[in-house]
């Protein structure tokens, strides 16, 4: 027997209140044990016109809709009684007659009389079958059956989707499988929809790449428990197929999956982990990221797609760069390495200019010369100096200037080495080389995530501690949400992606909206060094939502005041406290984020102290520690003039090529934390405010008072 549940189920579980959740759960327990237990009482859909459609008695008022089929049960829906009845009557199951993919099927006429679907209405006497009369042309009427069959679409559905446009898709979200929508807004915005997966006949239909997306195969009441524990958008077990080519695919080389936010970059590096690890009984996968929040949070999503008794679980190490860096650092050489505080380099670079009577050059410009360049790319020699690139920094110097620049960073080198402190960079660069040449590496394979804000000392790292040659290195990331480095190329450090980047074009987390209004704070293409492309435009969302809600405000107070309304109106609307997140740019605005929750009625928890659940609790942070979470709601607060982007780093530029990447990366940190939102997101500021704000209101300026 195959026991199988449904997305739809899980979703329509959460919705449930906790007591009855319990009792459904109980249910679908029992359901997995034995379906023939005498008290299980099985009664049939008698109005659906799928016939295998039954229900499950919970409580009085309680069913879960089964779909069984010669033994086999797919857990489908679970509601009240008239409810779940209801949804019954709506839908078959049925293998599409082009892809061979399991699909619900709703039928057409109901939903035309629930949503405004493209602005067209049914004709008089219009049944569930029946051919539609044409309507005003759509961005679809050209395509033929064939090609919209090949794209999923129910062939119930192919006369309406003919007659509706961009914006009409959106009211079937839901309604249409996920594969056939996610193909026709590709379409409308002028795209080219990956090649479908189309089955052999003989196939089953719920093996299908598409149909394993919504279906999942239970083999064990554990398994059971597992899934109905956790969201479906949390298991982080279902891939679209162009993200399963990529995780599955053989790579010459290097290889880097890009994307905007909300497009599963995460989700294709944790699978690709997985699946690296699957494929030796020696294999050995580094899967990390730069930060120690996000390597925690990468567990917590590993442990969803691995049950603990997988063997591929003990051939993962999750942590984030710098983590196992440190330790290798302490196996290699015995010590912990004595790290160099900031206060030390930068009286390190001060006293070596004092000694060499430089003055030509400002403190600031030294300071960030030896942290992009010097220290960056541990250059030891005169020699190395002299022939660097120097990318990214503008002010020229000449030879004689260079040739007494260099001088000064030598003497500050020894200044350091006499005090006994390495920097950062010169830890990892030593474990680096400790590997390079060694033949026993210390992983197989290495997968990064948030892959752009990697240095160039923790790329030379990583490509130390995995061997040279096909499917070593797998980076994921988002040029576009470059925070935290300065660009630099990754083929001078031996790391070449070119012909083996790819870009993922389908946003499952942010609304349309959202996603939208977002992308105006990015150019629609970004390109790194190297010259690999991140064809931003043609990124579609595959669900919509309201507008973003920005504006500006004549005091704190008052945007104090609307926030707090803000978040107490969506919290009313069914959003819980714990799915809202509040951000600001530094920890200087906290307290008005703070000053928002409070009045909104609902207690808060700063994201430092957050636990993995605090229900109840809205969530308050920088922006930077909003990189790699979600929420439905997000407000971004205090996005006010010297603000976003800040002040205190716009005066810390000692040259153009520095303001430059210092207005770009806080553009990034905005578009960052807008994108953590799903569903709603309002941001705001008070007068003048922050002039990144011009480009994401509908108007040049609009104020509230």
């Amino acid at each position: 027997m195959e026991f199988r549940i449904a997305e739809t189920f899980t979703q329509s579980l959460a919705r449930l209140p906790a007591k009855e959740q319990k009792a459904a759960k109980t249910t679908a327990f029992d359901l997995q044990i034995d379906p023939s237990s005498p008290g299980l009482k099985f009664h049939r859909v008698e109005r659906s016109r799928d016939p295998h459609f039954w229900t499950v008695r919970v409580n009085d008022d309680l069913r879960i809709v089964v779909h069984k089929t010669d033994g086999n049960f797919l857990l489908c829906y679970v509601d009240r009684h008239d409810d779940a009845y209801g949804w019954a009557e709506k839908r078959r199951i049925e293998a599409h007659p082009t892809t061979g993919a399991a699909q619900f099927v709703e039928f057409v006429h109901h939903v035309v009389e629930e949503t405004a679907f493209g602005g067209a209405a049914p004709r008089s006497g219009y049944g569930a079958q029946a051919p539609l009369a044409p309507a005003a042309p759509g961005v679809f009427d050209q395509l033929t059956d064939e090609t919209l069959l090949r794209y999923g679409v129910p062939p119930d559905w192919l006369d309406w989707i003919r007659q509706t446009d961009e914006d009409g898709l959106f009211d079937l979200e839901g309604h249409l499988p996920q594969e056939a929508l996610e193909a026709l807004l590709e379409l409308a915005v002028g795209g080219k929809p990956a090649p479908p997966v189309v089955a052999p006949p003989s196939a089953d239909p719920f093996a299908h790449p598409d149909a394993q997306r919504r279906f999942r195969t239970v083999a064990n009441v554990d398994e059971l428990r597992q899934a109905l524990e956790s969201p479906w958008d949390k298991w982080t077990v279902f891939l679209h197929p162009s993200q399963r080519e990529l995780v599955e695919r053989r790579y010459g080389g290097p290889a880097r999956v890009t994307g905007s936010a909300g497009t599963g970059k995460t989700v294709v590096a944790l699978h690709r982990a997985v699946h690296l690890a699957r494929r030796s009984d020696d294999a050995r996968v580094l899967l990390a990221t730069f930060s120690k929040a996000l390597a925690q949070a990468l567990k917590v999503k590993l442990s969803h797609l691995l049950d603990s008794g997988d063997p591929a679980a003990g051939h993962i190490t999750v942590t984030y760069v710098d983590g196992v860096a440190h330790r290798l650092f302490e196996d290699a050489f015995g010590v912990t390495p004595n790290i160099a505080s900031v206060s030390q380099v930068e009286a390190a670079l001060t006293a070596a200019a004092k000694e060499r009577g430089e003055t030509r050059f400002s403190h600031r410009f030294l300071v960030n010369e030896w942290r992009h360049v010097v220290d960056a790319w541990q250059l030891r020699t005169w020699e190395a100096y002299r022939d660097v690139s120097r990318l990214g920094r503008r002010t020229r110097i000449g030879g004689n200037q260079r040739e007494a620049l260099w001088a000064l960073f030598e003497r500050a080198q020894a200044i350091l080495k006499a005090r006994n402190v390495v920097t950062w960079a010169e830890a990892v660069a030593r474990v680096a080389e400790h590997h390079r040449g060694r033949e026993k590496k210390p992983f197989t394979a290495a997968v990064i995530d948030e892959a752009q804000d990697i240095s160039i000392p923790q790329l030379r790292f990583l490509a130390a501690l995995v061997p040279d040659g096909p499917d070593a290195l797998f980076f994921a990331g988002d040029l576009g949400q470059r925070i935290f480095q300065q660009p630099f190329s990754w083929l001078s450090q031996g790391v070449d992606v070119r012909g083996r980047s790819s870009t993922l074009k389908v946003n499952y987390r942010t609304s349309h909206q959202i996603r939208r209004r977002a992308d105006l704070l990015l150019p629609a293409q970004v390109r790194d060094v190297d010259g690999v492309e991140d064809q931003r435009k043609g990124t579609i969302s595959v669900f919509d939502g309201p507008e973003p809600d920005v504006g500006l405000f004549d005091t704190a107070e008052d945007e104090t005041a609307y926030v707090a309304a803000w978040i107490a109106g969506i919290v009313a609307d069914g959003v819980a406290p714990e799915e809202v997140g509040i951000f600001v740019r530094t920890s200087d605005q906290i307290d008005r984020a703070k000053a928002a929750a409070k009045q909104s009625g609902h207690p808060w928890v700063t994201l430092q102290d957050r636990g993995d659940a605090e229900n109840g609790r809205i969530a308050i942070g920088t922006m930077h520690l909003a990189k790699g979470l979600e929420f439905k709601a997000v407000v971004v607060m205090a996005c006010d003039d010297e603000v976003m982007p800040l002040q205190e780093r716009i005066e810390s530029a000692s040259e153009e090529s520095e303001l430059d990447e210092i207005f770009e990366t806080e553009r990034h940190l905005l578009y960052v934390a807008c994108t953590r939102a799903r569903d709603r997101v309002c941001i705001t500021g008070v007068e003048p405010g922050s002039e990144f704000l011009a480009d994401l209101l509908e108007v040049s300026s609009r104020s509230r008072s």
